[in-house]
């Protein structure tokens, strides 16, 4: 409740500024927004560049070397294996179910 009285008292006593001092108003409004211009471009150039790096990184990276491929092949055979563990202890839970 203490926010929203705050709020609100806030936003009468900027609108009362804004009418009071227009012309100051107006004065640091023109020096913002070139400044903030300036700032939101050099920060779109910052990540435009970013871009363009990140590219070029990722069509001279070479996914056919022989080392990604074979531990790729490692990784498949581990996951059939992990599945056939995964079977037989189901199996075997169902067992002991059905012995109980």
């Amino acid at each position: 409740m203490a926010a929203l009285a705050g709020g609100i008292i806030a936003l009468v006593l900027g609108i009362i500024g804004i009418i009071i001092w227009w012309g100051y108003f107006l004065k640091a409004l023109m020096a913002a927004v070139p400044a903030m211009l300036i700032l939101g471009g050099a920060l779109a150039a910052y990540l435009g560049f970013e871009e363009i790096r990140d590219k070029r990184a990722a069509e001279s990276f070479d996914t056919t070397g022989s080392d990604l491929k074979g531990e790729v092949e490692s990784l498949k055979e581990e996951i059939q294996e992990l599945k056939k563990e995964k079977e037989t202890l189901k199996e075997e839970k169902k067992e002991e179910e059905s012995e109980s």
